[in-house]
């Protein structure tokens, strides 16, 4: 059976002009001077064009080039909304289908309770929107089922509701309720909702490094997830190809997911209740929508910022990367307590790009070893990896007189329903693990191809870990990193 690379042809699209961005940044030139160039590879002329005609398939890659160059300067949410290319879908809501038979019961208009319903000279109902509430007794009352709920892809998507129409019809995003998980970056039929990227800047410190012949200065830190990424290739061949970009260093995130681990479940121990900090999604859930639970999360910083922690107390001077499944990531990394660890975050997708803006095809590289982490710290790339590492630290610590009870949360349904239980003091558990995408981070929203479960290369990747003992390895990659 055949791979396939990408999840739709919205996501195909991205990554033809992040490819073509980092191509004309590869070569020195500027992406806005070589608009012409990269809109013919992107929207070629002779190919039926995706929406009314050329000339907007080329605005919106106009506005697609601009986003990869790293968005507007007045727009500094990680998740921006390129207008021209949004379809102002018609306003959400309960909306009366032509299935409506006009009977003589009108139960739907007998349910409301707000007198939203009437019914015109044929006898078919009508929702007046301004007396609406959307309470839904209507389509519950409805015997032919006529009365549909339609939501706009985008605020369907967003569980926060940090979505909604804006003047003119186009979505627009509330910067401080959006916790820039993408997933309306990827759920946006029409690719209108884009997530802004550092991939020229990232090639420019590359350049600059191999300019100057600073060997040793461009390190990659790469989330475990990246087994579930790139099946076309082994992930020997997938290492070997980060290190032809330009990176001095390839290290696996998963030895910061470890040392996250042993510090939460001496937290854990310590303060009884706690929920994660892996997840930044799931933090700014926290602090947007839950405050009261916001003094339990978790003190210590994700894997990332861990990871990438001591690697820059040893070499201040490097510049990091890191790689991974997370567009909630470019946010995290703004954050006063990571921005001096971490550098730069590029996503799978946009890893993508690269590799085939610099003709590297992963299936003819060599193999590099790639085995730095543990079985727990890989476990991190799915639900339930970081409550399993946890109890793990605890048994390693040989704490017994504390009794583990975790909650693990995919998806933000899932996240909310047990931050409301842990707030009523309802909550059968003390560790809330915490992930906004479904499945971890293989679901997550800056991958090429998501997945709900890991694929068989993910499984292999966690049980290929030589070693299973999370403090023999903290301890390890405490003395190297």
């Amino acid at each position: 059976m055949e791979l396939k690379l990408f999840d739709n042809k919205v996501q195909e699209t991205k990554y033809k002009v992040l490819r073509e961005v980092a191509y004309q940044t590869w070569k020195g030139n500027d992406a806005f001077a070589e608009f012409n160039e990269i809109a013919s590879e992107v929207i070629p002329k002779d190919e039926p064009p995706q929406t009314c005609c050329i000339y907007k398939d080329r605005a919106v890659v106009a506005e697609r080039i601009r986003l990869a160059l790293g968005g507007s300067r007045n727009n500094k949410n990680i998740v921006q909304v390129i207008k021209i290319a949004c379809d102002e879908c018609p306003e959400a809501g309960y909306v009366v289908t032509d299935l409506c038979r006009g009977c003589l019961a009108h139960s739907c208009k007998q349910a409301c309770k707000r007198g939203a319903i009437t019914t015109d000279e044929h006898q078919h109902a009508t929702i007046d929107k301004s007396k609406c509430v959307e309470c839904g007794k209507c389509a519950k009352e409805c015997p032919y089922g006529a009365i549909h709920n339609f939501q706009r892809p985008c605020e369907r998507s967003c569980k926060v509701g940090a979505i909604s129409m804006g003047p003119g019809g186009e979505a627009t995003i509330d910067e401080e309720k959006c916790i820039s998980c993408g997933a309306c970056v990827y759920q946006c039929p029409f690719g209108a909702t884009v997530d802004v990227s550092s991939i020229v800047s990232i090639i420019k410190e590359i350049k600059k490094a191999e300019d100057n012949c600073e060997k040793g200065k461009m390190i990659a830190i790469v989330a475990p997830s990246i087994a579930s990424q790139f099946l076309y290739a082994s992930l020997g061949q997938v290492i070997t190809g980060i290190k032809k970009l330009g990176f001095d260093e390839v290290l696996e995130v998963a030895v910061g997911a470890e040392m996250v681990a042993y510090k939460e479940g001496l937290e854990l121990k310590e303060k009884g209740f706690l929920t994660s900090s892996c997840c930044p999604a799931f933090v700014k859930y926290i602090e947007t929508k839950h405050p009261k639970m916001a003094e339990h999360i978790s003190h210590n910083l994700s894997p990332m910022a861990e990871l990438a922690k001591h690697v820059k107390e040893k070499k201040p001077d490097s510049v990091i990367v890191f790689i991974g499944p997370c567009i909630a990531k470019k946010a995290e990394v703004r954050k006063e307590t990571v921005s001096p660890y971490v550098d730069y975050v590029m996503t799978f997708e946009e890893l993508q790009a690269l590799f085939d803006s610099r003709d590297i095809l992963l299936k003819e590289q060599e193999l590099t070893e790639w085995n730095q982490a543990s079985y727990y710290g890989r476990m991190f790339a799915r639900t339930g990896g970081l409550a399993a590492a946890v109890e793990q630290t605890l048994k390693e610590l040989e704490i017994d007189d504390f009794e583990y009870k975790p909650v693990v949360c995919q998806g933000i349904d899932q996240c909310k329903m047990a931050l409301l239980k842990a707030t009523k003091g309802a909550l059968d558990g003390n560790f809330i693990e915490g992930m906004a995408c479904i499945g971890g981070c293989v679901g997550g929203s800056g991958n090429p191809a998501r997945h709900e479960e890991a694929p068989r290369e993910m499984r292999e990747h966690i049980e290929d870990a030589e070693n299973t003992s999370i403090m023999e390895n903290v301890r390890k990659a405490i003395n190297i990193y």
